[in-house]
């Protein structure tokens, strides 16, 4: 029986059975349950003997007795304690485990030669996207070690950038990142945000371009919002939530997402609330303001769902008069605004097309049956389109493979943008009357390079190319299907070294995502080139439940249908074990948060597949992720625990919950950080704590537990170096290879 799931002294076999993914949702029937923030007494768990003794010394880790029933389940939750990551026994744990980590991680000799490696190729030069305001160009550089990219500010591209805005000298570590960054429409100013330690929460302020200082405005407990200015440049909409209560602020839920208007020069405490729904909790809103500055268009999301909605606020008034009208209320597809010209606004929808089209829509004959297709749906899935220089760009995926096609704003077909090879590209932002726009372009073996892109010509010139230390002509990366466990064709790209033999002796990194409708397409990461110098084969596949293929793509492998994910990837590995790629002894697995709990559910459903896996900021308690900050909206894509017969589908993949005492698991790194507030690291405490108590056999299962760090966003390069020093030391260790000389 899973080993999560301890019957407990009045429950049957068959219950005890079924308690594979109970083990830790707040009960509403009857629980017996033991207050997280108190200590329970030790008590024993009802298996037969206990787990043979380790040679890694794992700490002790002590063994609740929180028992809770879950739709007539009883199951018990002996980690319970682990949740609440402030508390000194927390603590106390937390530093007990990173002990026998780092203390196995001292013991790999290949681990400081990986480390100088990944410093020696992370030291480039690299650039985000240019793009203009009022008569400025601003964009990102970072000078290759920097811990955060700095903000440059330039009157022309050919002539030297000033530095605007440097996060580095927010804090000595590094971890004080950038995160929103927005010029008024008048590009005399900046609303910019600051997040610290990796944490959603988000601060605003506002810094005079020509002074480099900052106002005195200073904005407080934002999460998930972005900054729209007014046309007038005198104030802009965001949206917050409530300031959590002590104790709370990482990971407390968030509900009841807020959005305000801040005229300049005020206190935070007299923004204006200009919209809030009570009564949909779980709404969250991003805003716009229109390019002529008459409307503010609020996208409503319910959850992480697909589905939004798009209310209209005519800002004729002021930014703080008139109501919001429901242009878009039913929630019934994806819709994204791209721009209007007066009353006539322009969508992205999936209504009616899966794979996505553009249509017009006059506010004020807004019922469907007179809207415009301007572009119709096609074979490929529409991943974003903007309106820039009088054209449409729409963006595609081809098999995975960034595709952008330019029309006229009345649909007409002008020409697609080449690109050099198999990679992904992102960008086409600007002002609907530019005469340019800037794009980027990466793939598997090829760093990001900017091109600037010209509008009236179609000709595209690069802006800035990086330099490494690194021949990508050495690389190569082929596309290719293999059939899941149902038939479904499955893309997955393989990269590695030219000439690199099928004899199944190569050791092989699986990393997939298959959630919440995001591609995961060709890019560049320094961590998978270092992987490939090393002689191993680095596979990305591209499951279902993801946004390669459309809106069907991804409902086949949500909700019920998320076993459809963990098949995709187990047959995945199979097909590279099939070809000769690699055998299980040298085979990895890794995935971060959503990618995380597929690493989790796919290692216990198939331990024998894999040698090792690596499973970062994963949602690994299927029954408890919606108690904390925003996990409540990962039940559009999850389902609930709270309904029966999504509790059963969640109960039967559950990472925590199908653990199984007495089975040998793949040597495992679980990896989080204790400022993680958007998959609280309580979900990766708990898996590694029931890992250890589970697992026999001499493999290591360890946590890596960082600090002063979060989910991965605003990450200080630092910081990036040695966690993937000790990710890819641990699987030199536990594949057996043997680095080039």
């Amino acid at each position: 029986m899973p080993a999560a799931a301890r019957p407990v002294a009045s429950s049957s076999t068959l219950l005890a059975s079924l308690c594979v993914a109970a083990l830790a949702l707040g009960c509403k029937t009857g629980a017996t349950e033991t207050p997280a923030d108190t200590a329970p007494p030790a008590t024993t768990d009802g298996d037969a003997a206990p787990a043979p003794a380790s040679r890694f010394g794992y700490p002790d880790t002590r063994r609740g007795d929180t028992v809770e029933e879950l739709h007539g389940t009883q199951v018990a939750d002996p980690y319970r304690w682990l949740e609440n990551i402030d508390s000194p026994e927390t603590r106390q744990w937390v530093e007990a485990q990173n002990a026998v980590t780092f203390g196995y991680l001292e013991t790999i000799e290949e681990r400081a030669k990986i480390r100088e490696r990944l410093t020696e190729l992370w030291n480039f030069e690299r650039f985000g996207l240019p793009f203009r305001e009022g008569d400025n160009y601003f964009y990102s550089r970072n000078d290759g070690l920097q811990n955060q990219s700095v903000i440059y500010i330039t009157p022309s591209l050919d002539a030297e950038a000033k530095v605007f805005l440097d996060p580095n000298t927010l804090s000595e570590d590094g971890t004080v990142a950038l995160g929103s960054f927005k010029p008024g429409p008048k590009g005399k100013l900046v609303a910019y945000g600051i997040k610290r330690a990796g944490s959603d929460w988000e601060e605003f302020k506002v810094r005079d371009i020509a002074t480099g200082k900052d106002l005195e405005d200073h904005i407080k407990w934002s999460k998930f919002s972005n900054i729209s200015w007014t046309k007038d440049g005198k104030g802009f909409f965001y949206a917050r939530y409530v300031a959590p209560k002590e104790g709370e602020t990482y990971e407390g839920a968030n509900f009841n997402h807020m959005l305000y208007y801040h005229a300049l020069g005020t206190k935070q405490a007299d923004d204006v609330k200009v919209y809030e729904r009570p009564d949909h909790p779980r709404w969250g809103f991003g805003t716009s303001v229109t390019e002529d500055g008459r409307y503010l268009i609020a996208r409503i999301r319910d959850g992480t769902s697909t589905h939004n909605g798009v209310f209209v606020k005519d800002l004729k008034q002021g930014p703080t008069k008139g109501e919001f009208v429901e242009l878009l209320g039913k929630f019934d597809a994806e819709y994204g605004f791209i721009g209007n010209k007066g009353g006539k606004f322009y969508f992205r929808t999936t209504l009616d097309a899966p794979r996505g089209r553009v249509v017009e829509i006059d506010i004020k004959k807004p019922d469907p049956a007179k809207w415009k297709t301007i572009i119709p749906e096609a074979e490929e899935t529409m991943r974003g389109t903007s309106y820039v220089g009088g054209k449409l760009f729409a963006s595609y995926l081809k098999d995975v493979k960034s595709q952008v096609k330019v029309f006229s704003l009345k649909g007409k077909f002008e020409r697609e943008v080449e690109f050099p090879g198999i990679g992904t590209a992102s960008g086409f932002g600007g002002k609907q009357k530019a005469q340019e726009t800037f794009y980027g372009f990466s793939g598997f073996t090829r760093p990001g390079t900017v091109y600037r892109y010209d509008i009236k010509t179609g000709e595209s010139t690069v802006f800035k190319a990086p330099t490494l230390k690194f021949n990508p002509d050495d690389y190569e990366t082929r596309q290719v299907f293999y059939k899941s466990k149902d038939g479904t064709s499955v893309p997955m790209f393989i990269s590695a070294k030219k000439g690199v033999k099928l004899d199944g002796q190569n050791p092989t990194y699986l990393y997939g995502y298959g959630g919440f409708d995001i591609p995961i397409t060709p890019g560049f990461s320094v961590p998978n080139l270092a992987w490939m110098e090393m002689g191993g084969v680095f596979a990305v596949a591209n499951l279902r439940g993801g946004g390669e293929y459309g809106a069907k793509w991804h409902e086949g492998g949500m909700k019920l249908n998320k076993q459809n994910v963990f098949d995709d990837f187990i047959a995945a590995a199979e097909y590279l074990i099939a070809e000769n790629y690699t055998r299980p002894e040298k085979l990895a697995i890794g995935g971060r948060s959503n990618g995380g709990l597929l690493v989790g559910a796919t290692m216990t459903q198939r331990p024998d597949l894999f040698a090792a896996a690596l499973p970062g900021v994963g949602v690994m308690d299927m029954l408890r992720f919606h108690k904390f900050t925003i996990g409540h909206a990962w039940t559009s894509d999850y389902g609930s625990p709270d309904n029966p017969e999504e509790f059963q589908a969640l109960l039967a993949y559950s990472p925590l919950h199908n653990l199984e005492r007495g089975t040998e698991y793949p040597a495992t790194m679980v990896y989080t950080a204790d400022h993680d507030d958007r998959v609280v690291p309580g979900h990766s405490y708990k898996f590694a704590a029931e890992l250890q108590h589970d697992h026999v056999g001499d493999r290591p299962v360890m946590i890596r537990i960082d600090t002063k760090a979060g989910h991965g966003a605003g990450k200080p390069t630092s910081k990036k170096i040695e966690e993937w020093a000790d990710l890819w030391g641990f699987l030199v260790e536990n594949l057996g290879m043997q680095l080039p000389g």
